[in-house]
């Protein structure tokens, strides 16, 4: 196998199992861009992102970068890369740099190409309840995530599965599927054939889309929640005050329960919802720290409440 010089774009957690699989590969890795270091936590540490890190512990040199400006297209260049590897990087490639690498680019994407083109793949295919998602592995072009497959490998999704334990299994599968990819580029031996289907869009989301409508079907209710699970947060509110959702379960045998209405049954928190009711299993009240539903509830002294 031809050993390939590679450079690495990436950032979160998600894309860090790409980065050391690619590291024990065999393969030069060359550099490893990522965003810059950013506040973390209550007292906003300056933090370098999980990519960087990474890198950091592999020996890799580290360019970090905003976006991939003209500087960092010099420096890249200049090193001469066969391939460039995208994983969740957060920014676009453009032209010169999308053509520097011999090979060009191939990015590693959340979801079964055409279905979920953009930012949060995994969050939308819990929140439209898909049955099934997956890993691809394409090359990169100019339009968003539209460039011809070299590889797929789906993935079932279970029923009380959140978006962050998802994303996690799929950075694994997918991190041994992209380098199968790059060790076939090295071969000369990888084909990429046009995505198949009408795509759908993927658009980062914001706090208002984790905002919990018990008025919907409970079917739906779980799956925002667990789409928008651990980010951005399902979030209800309860006499004006935001309440964050930490665990949202199926209640069975429940009785009735007016959409949004919150009641204790036993050691159950229900609140109601389109349909049937759903339990609140843990919360965070604003300004405090994270409890069981129950512990929260007893502890308000209140008989029933409607959440909003």
């Amino acid at each position: 196998m031809q050993k390939l010089r590679l450079v690495f774009a990436g950032t979160p957690a998600a894309a860090v199992p790409s980065l050391e699989r690619l590291a024990d590969s065999g393969h030069d890795l060359v550099a490893v861009v990522t965003r810059p270091a950013a506040p973390q936590g209550r007292k906003r540490v300056l933090t370098p992102s999980p990519v960087a890190d990474a890198a950091m512990r592999l020996g890799i040199p580290v360019i970090e970068a905003s976006r991939l400006d003209q500087a960092v297209t010099e420096r890249l260049r200049s090193l001469e890369p066969d391939l460039g590897v995208i994983v969740a990087y957060g920014g676009l490639v453009r032209e010169p740099l999308l053509s520097a690498p011999r090979h060009g680019w191939i990015n590693l994407h959340f979801s079964l190409l055409p279905a979920w083109r953009g930012a949060a793949p995994v969050q939308h295919a819990l929140i439209s309840g898909d049955a099934e998602t997956g890993a691809a592995v394409f090359r990169l072009v100019p339009e968003l995530d539209a460039g011809d497959v070299f590889a797929m490998r789906p993935t079932a999704i279970t029923d009380d599965v959140t978006a962050g334990q998802l994303l996690e299994e799929l950075a694994d599968t997918g991190a041994a599927l992209l380098a199968e990819v790059v060790d076939a580029i090295a071969d000369g031996t990888a084909t990429a054939s046009p995505q198949q289907g009408a795509p759908s869009f993927a658009p980062k989301l914001g706090i208002d889309d984790a905002r919990l409508d018990w008025d919907r079907p409970a079917g739906e209710v779980r799956s925002r929640f667990r789409g928008v699970t651990p980010e951005p947060g399902a979030w209800t509110t309860i006499d004006g005050q935001r309440l964050k959702v930490l665990d949202l379960g199926r209640a069975p045998d429940a009785g009735p329960l007016p959409a949004g209405r919150i009641e204790l049954d036993g050691r159950r928190v229900l609140v109601g919802t389109g349909t049937e009711p759903l339990e609140l299993r843990r919360v965070q009240p604003a300004g405090r720290t994270a409890m069981p539903a129950v512990d929260w509830w007893r502890g308000a002294g209140r008989a029933e409440a409607v959440a909003r």
